[in-house]
């Protein structure tokens, strides 16, 4: 029974030191800290040009529009530890961000004006003949068609132009062959080569004419306008005189708005003031304008004035004859205001994208008054001179949320 109770106390002493060793594995395995799992994240994503809110690891197409989507870079600047969002030069061109200093602004009553969309007349331009002529064939065929200087209009058979080449080249000639020192060939080539230009040729088709030596039954007359082809006057076969009118354009990069109002309202507009315009066929887009003229005299059929609005179309999206709304505030009600465009509402409030010095983009939490469709009174939250994105918001957040995993910090962001 002895040597029973010594085994019995030798395996009770093992076990209790096996024991001793498990609890200390254990406290030390808690003691040490647990590896943080990198997350490797894609260093591009693919988005919408036209719905930025879209991302996707992957190419293709939008889910929405489809188009195809467009590979955007990732900036080491978009951090886990910043609100600030830094955009590459990629991602700015596709959001088309916008900014705005904040300022006193109207935030009276806004009037919304209905009006269409027409050529700015001030940018239209015209080419005519400069030589009567038949016109062999037309280069330039259909309205809408762009052209630029130095592209071929249309060939031309003129004798007159004919015989002018031939005198240029007859000068030329002299220069060369006779050295009478009583003439100044110089001269001689300097008018017939200024007749040439004058009638429509180039400094290029003077110099080829020179170099060649030959004159062509047809010449070549090329463009001296740029601009979108609004009107063609003539057709191939037409005989035309100088001065006639060939085709015209239009330049589509600046366009106005035209609108009637009545004539007890035009003391509350002057020129140069700021309006918002908005265009339903672009699903609500709003772009700044600046009043530009304001008829003196009404129209003896409805005794209303003419308001027109000039706006930039540097993307070509607005087209004539589109109909367009024009936001005027009225009063004067100037305070300290952020334009209606720049503010995201949520649950949590009002915040804005504040432009930094150093270029990268920062959300701020706002309080604002009541204002009108243009501008909103800012209570707090912002100082004069703060730069605010008005266009692109929506990109700037999305990428926030993808940058964060959600919208955390706003619930505890200082104004």
């Amino acid at each position: 029974m002895n040597n029973i109770s010594k085994i019995f106390l030798e395996l009770r002493t093992i076990g209790f030191l096996f024991f001793i060793l498990l609890i200390a594995a254990l406290f030390i395995s808690c003691r040490q800290k647990p590896q943080q799992v990198s997350k490797v994240q894609s260093k591009a994503y693919y988005t919408c040009s036209m719905h930025p809110q879209i991302h996707e690891d992957h190419p293709g197409n939008c889910p929405i529009c489809g188009m195809k989507l467009i590979k955007v870079e990732l900036t080491g600047a978009m951090n886990k530890t910043s609100d600030n969002i830094s955009l590459t030069a990629t991602q700015l061109q596709l959001a088309n961000i916008q900014t705005d200093t904040i300022r006193e602004e109207n935030t009276g009553s806004e009037k919304t004006l209905t009006g269409t969309v027409t050529t700015d007349e001030n940018k239209s331009e015209e080419l005519s003949a400069g030589i009567a002529g038949r016109v062999q064939q037309l280069f330039v065929r259909t309205t809408g068609e762009k052209i630029i200087i130095g592209q071929p209009v249309y060939s031309l058979y003129s004798e007159d132009l004919q015989e002018a080449e031939k005198e240029y080249l007859l000068a030329k000639q002299q220069q060369k062959m006779l050295h009478n020192p009583d003439v100044d060939y110089q001269q001689l080539i300097s008018a017939a080569e200024n007749k040439l230009q004058l009638w429509g040729l180039s400094h290029s088709q003077i110099s080829n004419l020179a170099s060649s030596g030959k004159v062509s039954a047809t010449t070549t007359i090329l463009s001296k306008v740029n601009g979108t082809v609004s009107d063609i006057a003539v057709h191939e076969g037409d005989y035309v005189t100088e001065g006639m009118a060939i085709l015209k354009t239009q330049a589509l990069n600046n366009l106005w708005v035209e609108a009637q109002i009545y004539a007890g309202e035009t003391k509350n507009y002057k020129e140069n003031d700021q309006v918002n315009v908005s265009f339903r066929d672009l699903g609500g887009k709003v772009i700044k304008g600046k009043v530009e003229f304001i008829n003196p005299e009404l129209s003896d059929a409805s005794k209303v004035d003419l308001i027109r609005i000039s706006i930039p179309n540097p993307q070509g999206l607005i087209q004539p004859g589109m109909l367009a709304y024009i936001s005027i505030a009225s009063g004067n009600q100037h305070v300290l205001a952020v334009p209606s465009s720049a503010i995201l509402t949520d649950g949590k409030g009002s915040k804005v994208w504040i432009k930094n010095p150093d270029g990268s983009f920062s959300p701020r939490m706002i309080k604002t008054g009541a204002g009108n469709q243009s501008y909103v009174p800012v209570l707090f939250g912002l100082s004069a001179g703060n730069i605010v994105v008005t266009n692109g918001v929506y990109l700037l957040n999305s990428e926030y949320i993808f940058k964060n995993g959600g919208d955390k910090s706003m619930g505890g962001m200082k104004m």
